[in-house]
């Protein structure tokens, strides 16, 4: 069988690459864009940074923001209908993955009207267009969907997240500048660095990994391991090598596929509105000693550990190897304040919702390990149920320590008892001080019998 790879037709990188945008639409014969970016890039100034090069250029824009952070199917219909009626001829897509991903569904809804239907697009939907010339700029150093031929979208009637797949949805151009990454605030670098990390782990271990892409997966995951810290303490070299790390794991993963540790996190964005990076980086190490129990898992795992920087790793075998990669991996998440465990977001009632909503996603078959839903309900419960088990002995332990103390108080009765005695200890004193009266009576019956 074949392996494929799909790329943007054209990318840009490096501090100023969005100054090659009116440019890149000229060149297109293109009259006017649709601008797809999120209220708060747009509040911020960062979209302003492109449309003002439109502006000198005097290229007409419309710009289009109802994208939530998790887009959903309105969101995406609402995007239809707004390109329709600015009678636009291409998009430029302004954002993280929510921006890129409402913009990709968008443009493949326009060339491809048989599947207005959002939810058709789900899984590898059979669409026989391109979408609208698209140029995509990231914002965030992490879900490279600017590279990616997939995108994901809420769909909030069935409380669910779905992953589209298609070719035809790839934007024709990405513009990876560092400078729009600049204004991401400290816990949205962390949460979308460690997707991209995931990205890189989980697409180096898929079944589908293969040279080419072994190679994207690893240079991410060096560049990651050794820039991610400072990238989110605001160092311009590290938000730019992150921009480059997120880029080359999206180069790999796109084409071969992803694991249970994103079919897991999509739920709990769907449900409980969890930070995809966030839910992606609490899943990652643990869903990484799941699947260790895979035959050569060592050897990868061995790899990542060296990739990660973990001194003399090279060197590890067998169970020291997996347990260097993913102890690695757990570290720099405690280092860039991703929580240990999902004990404040899930809860046990949902338990089985999330494993079967798990199961059903697109990335699933794509594990190395194969999965049941049971196995998944399990990876959940273990994640967020240990917390609670260990606080239930907490209380067991406080209750009787409550009452010892309560019930030694209560039996000092007998220090009251001796207490009431001690009362009556006087009382009892002064009835011997009446008994001189009763020694009195006998004294005058002596003197009597003596007559």
């Amino acid at each position: 069988m074949a392996n494929r790879i799909v790329l943007n037709q054209v990318s840009y990188h490096g501090a100023g690459a969005i100054a090659e945008i009116p440019a890149i639409v000229k060149g297109q014969g293109c009259k006017k864009v649709f601008v797809a970016s999120d209220p708060g890039l747009i509040q911020f100034g960062v979209t302003g940074k492109v449309t003002d090069l439109l502006d000198q250029a005097k290229i007409k824009y419309k710009v289009f923001s109802d994208i939530k952070p998790n887009p959903t199917i309105e969101n995406v219909q609402a995007g239809v209908k707004a390109f329709q009626a600015a009678k636009a001829d291409c998009i430029v897509a302004i954002g993280g993955g929510s921006s890129i991903d409402t913009a990709k569904a968008i443009g493949v809804i326009v060339t491809n009207p048989k599947f207005a239907n959002v939810r058709s697009l789900e899984g590898v939907a059979p669409t026989k267009n391109p979408c609208v010339f698209t140029i995509a700029v990231p914002t965030t150093a992490g879900t490279a969907a600017e590279v990616t031929i997939n995108y994901v979208i809420t769909d909030r009637e069935k409380d669910r997240k779905f992953v589209c797949v298609d070719p035809h949805d790839i934007p024709m151009v990405a513009v990876v500048d560092p400078d729009m990454m600049l204004s991401m605030p400290a816990k949205l670098c962390a949460a979308t660095g460690m997707d991209a990390l995931t990205h890189a782990i989980e697409g180096y271990i898929t079944k589908g990994a293969w040279e080419m892409t072994d190679m994207f997966h690893l240079k991410a995951i060096e560049l990651i391991g050794q820039y991610l810290r400072k990238s989110v303490k605001g160092d311009k070299e590290a938000r730019e090598k992150m921009g480059l790390a997120q880029y080359i794991a999206g180069m790999g993963f796109s084409n071969v596929g992803l694991g249970i540790a994103h079919a897991m996190a999509h739920p709990l964005s769907a449900y409980y509105d969890t930070p995809h990076g966030v839910a992606c980086a609490i899943l990652l190490p643990h869903v990484m000693k799941f699947n260790s129990t895979v035959k050569g898992s060592d050897a990868r795992y061995r790899a990542i550990a060296v990739a990660m920087g973990v001194p003399g790793a090279e060197k590890l075998k067998g169970a020291a190897a997996i347990k260097a990669a993913c102890d690695a991996v757990a570290k720099l998440g405690a280092d860039v304040g991703i929580p240990p465990d999902l004990k404040e977001i899930v809860k046990a009632e949902d338990i089985a919702f999330l494993a079967k909503s798990a199961f059903m996603d697109a990335c699933r078959p794509g594990n190395p390990r194969d999965v049941t839903e049971k196995e998944l309900a399990d990876l959940y419960t273990a994640l967020s149920a240990k917390p609670a088990a260990k606080k239930a002995p907490a209380k067991a332990a406080a209750k009787p320590a409550a009452k010892k103390p309560a019930a030694k108080p209560a039996k000092k009765a007998p220090a009251k008892a001796a207490a009431k005695p001690a009362a009556k200890k006087p009382a009892a004193k002064k009835a011997p001080a009446k008994k001189p009266a009763a020694k009195k009576a006998p004294a005058k019956k002596a003197p009597a019998k003596k007559k």
